[in-house]
Protein backbone atom coordinates (compact mmCIF):
# COMPACT_ATOMS: atom_id res chain seq x y z
CA UNK A 1 0.00 0.00 0.00
CA UNK A 2 1.50 3.20 -1.39
CA UNK A 3 2.01 6.10 1.72
CA UNK A 4 -0.10 9.16 0.96
CA UNK A 5 2.91 12.16 -0.03
CA UNK A 6 3.11 14.97 2.44
CA UNK A 7 2.40 17.09 -0.84
CA UNK A 8 -0.49 15.18 -2.23
CA UNK A 9 -0.57 17.32 -5.53
CA UNK A 10 3.05 16.44 -6.71
CA UNK A 11 1.83 12.94 -6.59
CA UNK A 12 -0.90 13.44 -9.92
CA UNK A 13 1.24 14.58 -12.62
CA UNK A 14 -0.40 12.91 -14.81
CA UNK A 15 -3.49 14.75 -14.62
CA UNK A 16 -2.36 17.22 -16.77
CA UNK A 17 -1.12 14.58 -18.70
CA UNK A 18 -4.72 13.61 -19.51
CA UNK A 19 -6.16 16.37 -19.65
CA UNK A 20 -4.12 18.04 -22.10
CA UNK A 21 -4.25 14.79 -24.28
CA UNK A 22 -8.56 14.62 -23.95
CA UNK A 23 -8.61 18.69 -24.46
CA UNK A 24 -7.18 17.53 -27.75
CA UNK A 25 -10.32 14.88 -28.41
CA UNK A 26 -13.05 17.64 -27.84
CA UNK A 27 -15.05 18.92 -30.95
CA UNK A 28 -13.88 23.11 -31.42
CA UNK A 29 -17.00 24.02 -29.49
CA UNK A 30 -15.27 23.09 -26.16
CA UNK A 31 -11.95 25.39 -26.98
CA UNK A 32 -13.55 28.43 -26.10
CA UNK A 33 -11.26 31.06 -24.93
CA UNK A 34 -10.40 30.57 -21.19
CA UNK A 35 -12.14 27.10 -21.09
CA UNK A 36 -8.26 25.82 -20.52
CA UNK A 37 -7.62 28.58 -17.93
CA UNK A 38 -10.79 27.31 -16.21
CA UNK A 39 -9.66 24.07 -15.91
CA UNK A 40 -6.29 24.56 -14.75
CA UNK A 41 -7.70 26.81 -11.87
CA UNK A 42 -10.13 24.42 -10.91
CA UNK A 43 -7.11 21.51 -10.45
CA UNK A 44 -4.83 24.07 -8.73
CA UNK A 45 -7.40 24.73 -6.20
CA UNK A 46 -9.51 21.67 -5.85
CA UNK A 47 -6.82 18.73 -6.96
CA UNK A 48 -5.10 18.03 -4.26
CA UNK A 49 -8.65 18.32 -1.74
CA UNK A 50 -10.23 15.92 -3.62
CA UNK A 51 -7.42 13.24 -4.21
CA UNK A 52 -7.61 13.55 -0.01
CA UNK A 53 -11.28 13.06 -0.13
CA UNK A 54 -11.14 10.29 -2.24
CA UNK A 55 -8.58 8.99 -0.20
CA UNK A 56 -11.12 8.66 3.31
CA UNK A 57 -13.13 7.16 1.11
CA UNK A 58 -11.00 4.45 -1.10
CA UNK A 59 -8.15 3.83 1.63
CA UNK A 60 -5.70 4.03 -1.48
CA UNK A 61 -4.04 6.65 -2.98
CA UNK A 62 -3.67 5.45 -6.61
CA UNK A 63 -7.29 4.51 -6.63
CA UNK A 64 -8.11 8.30 -5.47
CA UNK A 65 -5.46 9.75 -8.05
CA UNK A 66 -7.78 7.86 -10.23
CA UNK A 67 -11.01 9.04 -9.45
CA UNK A 68 -9.56 12.47 -9.36
CA UNK A 69 -8.51 12.26 -12.43
CA UNK A 70 -11.62 10.66 -13.91
CA UNK A 71 -13.71 13.51 -12.01
CA UNK A 72 -11.52 16.57 -14.10
CA UNK A 73 -11.83 14.43 -16.98
CA UNK A 74 -15.31 14.95 -16.83
CA UNK A 75 -15.41 18.54 -16.26
CA UNK A 76 -13.52 18.60 -19.44
CA UNK A 77 -16.87 17.88 -21.05
CA UNK A 78 -18.42 20.89 -19.29
CA UNK A 79 -19.69 23.98 -20.71
CA UNK A 80 -18.04 26.32 -17.62
CA UNK A 81 -20.85 29.10 -17.55
CA UNK A 82 -22.99 26.06 -16.25
CA UNK A 83 -20.79 24.61 -13.53
CA UNK A 84 -18.51 27.66 -12.35
CA UNK A 85 -20.79 29.04 -10.00
CA UNK A 86 -21.62 25.47 -7.82
CA UNK A 87 -17.83 24.16 -9.15
CA UNK A 88 -16.75 22.70 -5.70
CA UNK A 89 -20.06 20.72 -4.50
CA UNK A 90 -20.13 19.95 -8.29
CA UNK A 91 -16.56 18.53 -8.03
CA UNK A 92 -16.97 16.88 -5.15
CA UNK A 93 -20.51 15.29 -5.70
CA UNK A 94 -18.30 14.03 -8.84
CA UNK A 95 -15.58 12.43 -7.37
CA UNK A 96 -17.81 11.37 -4.35
CA UNK A 97 -20.05 9.23 -7.22
CA UNK A 98 -16.96 7.64 -8.86
CA UNK A 99 -15.40 6.82 -5.83
CA UNK A 100 -18.51 4.86 -3.96
CA UNK A 101 -18.48 3.38 -7.71
CA UNK A 102 -14.77 1.91 -7.29
CA UNK A 103 -16.02 0.39 -3.84
CA UNK A 104 -19.14 -1.03 -5.36
CA UNK A 105 -17.10 -2.64 -8.10
CA UNK A 106 -14.62 -3.75 -5.26
CA UNK A 107 -16.32 -4.02 -2.18
CA UNK A 108 -13.75 -2.87 -0.10
CA UNK A 109 -14.56 -1.66 3.53
CA UNK A 110 -11.37 -1.00 5.55
CA UNK A 111 -11.03 1.77 7.74
CA UNK A 112 -9.50 5.07 6.94
CA UNK A 113 -5.73 4.99 7.02
CA UNK A 114 -3.02 6.43 9.50
CA UNK A 115 -0.76 8.19 7.13
CA UNK A 116 -4.10 10.23 5.33
CA UNK A 117 -3.92 11.67 8.96
CA UNK A 118 -0.23 12.02 9.72
CA UNK A 119 -0.09 14.20 6.26
CA UNK A 120 -1.16 17.61 8.38
CA UNK A 121 1.66 17.24 10.58
CA UNK A 122 3.14 20.38 9.26
CA UNK A 123 7.17 20.59 8.71
CA UNK A 124 7.79 23.51 10.93
CA UNK A 125 6.90 20.83 13.92
CA UNK A 126 10.08 19.81 15.89
CA UNK A 127 10.35 16.11 15.77
CA UNK A 128 9.11 15.80 19.59
CA UNK A 129 5.74 17.74 18.91
CA UNK A 130 5.63 16.03 15.41
CA UNK A 131 5.36 12.30 16.97
CA UNK A 132 3.28 13.66 19.58
CA UNK A 133 0.23 15.20 16.91
CA UNK A 134 0.94 12.25 14.85
CA UNK A 135 0.28 10.35 18.13
CA UNK A 136 -3.28 12.47 18.36
CA UNK A 137 -4.55 12.22 15.05
CA UNK A 138 -3.89 8.46 15.24
CA UNK A 139 -6.38 7.92 18.20
CA UNK A 140 -8.86 10.37 16.81
CA UNK A 141 -8.64 8.69 12.92
CA UNK A 142 -9.30 5.71 15.43
CA UNK A 143 -12.30 7.29 16.94
CA UNK A 144 -13.62 8.50 13.79
CA UNK A 145 -13.74 4.95 12.51
CA UNK A 146 -16.64 4.11 15.46
CA UNK A 147 -18.61 6.78 13.97
CA UNK A 148 -21.57 5.63 11.23
CA UNK A 149 -19.74 6.23 7.38
CA UNK A 150 -22.40 9.26 6.99
CA UNK A 151 -21.34 10.54 10.31
CA UNK A 152 -17.50 10.31 9.02
CA UNK A 153 -18.25 11.88 5.93
CA UNK A 154 -19.97 15.02 6.70
CA UNK A 155 -18.09 15.35 9.64
CA UNK A 156 -15.07 15.55 6.86
CA UNK A 157 -16.39 17.68 4.49
CA UNK A 158 -17.33 20.12 6.97
CA UNK A 159 -14.43 20.34 8.86
CA UNK A 160 -11.72 19.14 6.45
CA UNK A 161 -13.18 20.44 2.96
CA UNK A 162 -14.78 23.16 4.55
CA UNK A 163 -17.83 22.73 2.55
CA UNK A 164 -20.87 24.31 3.82
CA UNK A 165 -24.37 22.64 5.13
CA UNK A 166 -25.78 23.25 1.47
CA UNK A 167 -22.94 22.47 -0.30
CA UNK A 168 -22.41 18.51 1.66
CA UNK A 169 -26.24 18.40 0.70
CA UNK A 170 -25.79 18.66 -2.93
CA UNK A 171 -22.65 15.92 -2.42
CA UNK A 172 -24.38 13.84 -0.31
CA UNK A 173 -28.26 14.48 -1.06
CA UNK A 174 -28.94 14.47 2.69
CA UNK A 175 -31.42 17.34 4.01
CA UNK A 176 -29.38 20.62 5.50
CA UNK A 177 -31.13 19.17 8.72
CA UNK A 178 -29.84 15.47 8.17
CA UNK A 179 -26.92 16.41 7.90
CA UNK A 180 -27.04 19.03 11.23
CA UNK A 181 -28.05 16.24 12.86
CA UNK A 182 -24.97 13.25 12.08
CA UNK A 183 -22.40 16.26 12.67
CA UNK A 184 -24.07 16.94 15.98
CA UNK A 185 -24.24 13.20 17.18
CA UNK A 186 -20.77 12.54 15.27
CA UNK A 187 -19.27 15.42 17.17
CA UNK A 188 -21.07 14.28 20.49
CA UNK A 189 -19.87 10.60 20.20
CA UNK A 190 -16.56 12.03 19.27
CA UNK A 191 -16.20 14.57 22.62
CA UNK A 192 -17.53 11.54 24.62
CA UNK A 193 -14.84 8.42 23.35
CA UNK A 194 -11.70 10.79 23.35
CA UNK A 195 -9.56 10.99 26.41
CA UNK A 196 -9.08 14.03 28.07
CA UNK A 197 -5.14 14.62 26.37
CA UNK A 198 -6.61 14.02 23.48
CA UNK A 199 -8.28 17.16 24.15
CA UNK A 200 -5.63 19.33 25.91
Amino acid sequence: MPELPENISKVSGESSVVLEESSSQLDDSSRLPGREQFIEQAMREYESPLIGYAFTLLNDIDSARDVVQDTFLRLCRQDPAKVQVQLRPWLFTVCRNRALDVLRKERRTEPLKENHWQKVAGPGLQPDERLDLQERLAQLRSLLNHLTQNQREVIILKFQQGLSYQEIHKVTNLSTSNIGFLIHAGLKRLRESMPDDLLS
